[in-house]
């Protein structure tokens, strides 16, 4: 791939490499789109490292199986960060998300200096959410004080399940006591946080994942993302499918799943996350609300938009490939526009995860497009009770979020 490429509506192909600051007024130029105004713009740095690869994870991320290379990354996110400053001259970052592969193997140093260039070259929202990603078996009690202090205000960790036997079948590092222990450092040095626990496991009972709920509950977390196990392509469960609930058996742990985070207070406002009221995940949501994010880091996505058009970016995924290429001058490996036909897809794809729905404007003030491109697959999808509209509100019915990927495929041949 070159390094920035243009991609149709009207702007030339480039074979010859140009400087980001050259990309940017090209990205300026007229085109198909016509968006009133940008959305907000998020930053994604991604940890590609991690202590052992799990057999469901789809992840970028690689075993460290030798020291990890810290500074040269740390040197290489900073070139990646000033190299795409251009595209998004005089937006403010609102949020910050720190993902991985297992992001608090970083040194609290490390940590430190990586916030100290991202404050030095960016314009941060004063009250910026920023999370990072944290696995129990890496939780040190002095590291995550220094990791507060440096300015991570929000933590997600990766607890999956408290049954010891389920952790081992998913090829987790910790055991239950270690998620005990993560969560009480947690609890001392954050006052915002989130549980992630997967359910519908290998053998797994109602029972056992009603105690898996009850006891994430007990620890009143501010936010809990509650995923189903998914067999994802190019995993080792893909290749070696472990014996998982019925789908009967699943529907029945969903159902009690909705009826324990209700009644714990928690708003259910995306398919896989629970909230207490005023804690919903920010940066998440920007994402699931169409809005852009520049990511940064071995593998990393970005959606950015510009009035004419939106554009789609993707890193170099191997860690020494995307740090050679961060110290050459453009760590993007592939680069695209999304093509009109594809915007009601892209954009339906993530409003529908929102429970609460949306207000139809957004769709217009999102893709620079008439909400009439997407009228045929809305009438069918309301015609089969999926979705619930108005002239304020579109939004998925019960039966709408249980059909979920039906429901977003019909909006692909628009």
């Amino acid at each position: 791939m070159i390094p920035i490429k243009p991609v149709g509506n009207g702007i030339a192909a480039n074979t010859e490499p140009r400087s980001p600051a050259t990309a940017a007024l090209q990205y300026l130029q007229p085109g198909s789109l016509n968006l009133a105004a940008l959305p907000p713009l998020s930053l994604y740095i991604h940890w590609p490292w991690c202590v052992r690869k799990c057999p469901y994870c789809d992840f970028n991320s690689h075993e460290s199986t030798g020291p990890i290379p810290e500074q040269a990354y740390l040197d290489a996110l900073r070139a990646d960060l000033e190299q795409s400053l251009p595209l998004i001259w005089g937006r403010k970052i609102h949020t910050v998300f720190i993902g991985g592969g297992t992001p608090s193997l970083m040194s609290a140093a490390g940590l430190d200096r990586l916030l100290s260039d991202l404050r030095t070259l960016l314009p941060l929202e004063i009250n910026a959410e920023i999370t990072m990603e944290a696995n129990p078996g890496t939780f040190e009690a002095e590291k995550f004080k220094a990791y507060r202090a440096s300015g991570i205000n929000r933590l997600s960790i990766g607890i999956q399940s408290f049954n010891g036997r389920h952790l081992q079948a998913l090829g987790r590092i910790h055991d239950e006591n270690e998620a005990r222990k993560a969560i009480e450092i947690a609890q001392a040095n954050f006052d915002n946080f989130n549980l992630d626990l997967m359910y519908a496991l290998p053998g797994q009972t109602l029972e056992e994942a009603q105690r898996d709920i009850d006891t994430a509950l007990s620890y009143a977390p501010p936010h809990l993302s509650l995923y189903h196990l998914t067999m994802e392509p190019n995993t080792v469960f893909a290749k070696y499918p472990p014996q998982l609930p019925s789908d009967d058996e699943s529907a029945d742990i969903q159902d009690m799943i909705l009826e324990k985070m209700a009644g714990a207070g928690y708003e259910h406002y995306e398919v896989s996350a629970y909230a207490k009221p005023g804690r919903r995940a920010r940066h998440n949501l920007n994402y699931w609300q169409f809005g852009d994010y520049l990511g940064i880091g071995a593998g990393a996505h970005s959606k950015l938009s510009f009035p004419h058009r939106v554009l789609r970016q993707a890193r170099y995924k191997q860690p020494a490939s995307f740090i050679e290429a961060a110290r050459k001058g453009n760590a993007v490996h592939e680069e695209h526009e999304i093509a009109r036909g594809e915007m009601g897809f892209e954009f339906m794809l993530n409003l529908l995860r929102l429970t609460e729905g949306f207000d139809p404007n957004l769709f217009g003030e999102r893709t620079g497009l008439s909400i009439t491109m997407i009228e045929k697959a809305l009438n069918e999808a309301e015609a089969k009770g999926l979705i619930y509209r108005d002239f304020k509100l579109i939004k998925p019915t019960e039966l709408g979020q249980r059909f979920l990927n039906d429901l977003q495929e019909m909006f692909l041949a628009e």
